[in-house]
C-alpha cells in the first residue's frame, strides 16, 4: 500500500510546491515500516535532504550574519536543523498526517519527533531532486523562517561578549574588561549599568536586569562603536553570559 493520490495532492497544496515527478513525494512520505523493500522507503531521501538542509541553512547564516563568529554560526545552525525544529516544521506542514507507516506505528500528532523530522528531511531531498537546489533553498527558507528567526534572536545563540573578546584579542592584542558603573532598584529587582573597556579605550555603557545581561549589552555597544556590528542589528532584552 502506498500514499494515495488524494493525499499527495493535498500535501502539495499545503507545502506550496507541485512535483513534476509525484513518485518522489510518495517516496518521501513512505516510512520503511510500510515499504516492500527498505530501499523503497524515504531513508535515502532523508540522507540527501539532511545534507541539503544543512547547506542551505549554513549558506543563509553566512550571508545574513557577516559579523558572527564560527562558534555562534554553528550553534544557530544546530538549533535550526535539530530534530525538535524539523519536527515542528513537519507538523506545521501536516506531514505526520500523510506519512505512510506500517501497522502499529503512531501517526498524526502523536508521531515520535524523530519520524516527523525525518519526513521533513525526506521531503527536502525530494524537492531538491525534483526542482534543483534553488527551488529547495527557497522551500527551506520559506518553511523554516520562524525557526531561523528564533534561533538567530535566541539568548542562547548570540554571544556578543565572545565576539568582542575575539575581536579585541585579534585586532588590539588585549582582552576586554567590564566595569559596573551604577546599580538601581531593590535587591529582588536590581538593574546594573556596565561599560566595556579595551586597554585605554572606553565604550558606551548599557543597562541590564543582571550584571551578565548588562555586560552582553555593553559588549554589543562596543562592537557597534568599533564598526564590527551595525547599530541596526537587534539585541534582545535577554542575552547570554
Amino acid at each position: 500500500m502506498s500514499v494515495n493520490d488524494g493525499a499527495l495532492e493535498a500535501c502539495q497544496e499545503r507545502i506550496g510546491y507541485h512535483f513534476k515527478d509525484p513518485a518522489l513525494l510518495a517516496a518521501a512520505l513512505t516510512h520503511s515500516s510500510s515499504a516492500n523493500m527498505r530501499r523503497d522507503s524515504n531513508e535515502r531521501l532523508e540522507f540527501l535532504g539532511d545534507a541539503v538542509l544543512g547547506l542551505v541553512v549554513c549558506h543563509h547564516l553566512y550571508q545574513r550574519l557577516p559579523e558572527a563568529m564560527e562558534g555562534d554560526l554553528t550553534k544557530i545552525k544546530s538549533a535550526v536543523v535539530s530534530r525538535r525544529a524539523c519536527a515542528r516544521v513537519a507538523q506545521s506542514l501536516a506531514l505526520p498526517s500523510v506519512l505512510h507507516c506500517g501497522q502499529g506505528m503512531d501517526v498524526g500528532d502523536d508521531m515520535p519527533r524523530s519520524l516527523a523530522a525525518a519526513a521533513l528531511e525526506s521531503l527536502v531531498g525530494a524537492v531538491f531532486l525534483d526542482g534543483g537546489f534553488e527551488v529547495a533553498r527557497e522551500f527551506i527558507l520559506k518553511h523554516a523562517a520562524e525557526e531561523l528567526r528564533q534561533a538567530i534572536g535566541s539568548e542562547h545563540h548570540f554571544n556578543f561578549k565572545s565576539q568582542l573578546q575575539q575581536y579585541a584579542q585579534r585586532e588590539m592584542g588585549c582582552t576586554p574588561n567590564y566595569n559596573v558603573l551604577d546599580e538601581k532598584g531593590p535587591d529582588h529587582a536590581k538593574c546594573f549599568e556596565v561599560a566595556a573597556s579595551i586597554g585605554q579605550r572606553h565604550f558606551p555603557s548599557a543597562w541590564g536586569p543582571s550584571k551578565k545581561d548588562a555586560e552582553q549589552k555593553a559588549a554589543w555597544a562596543a562592537l557597534v562603536t568599533l564598526g564590527v556590528l551595525s547599530d541596526t542589528v537587534p539585541i534582545s532584552d535577554e542575552v547570554v553570559s
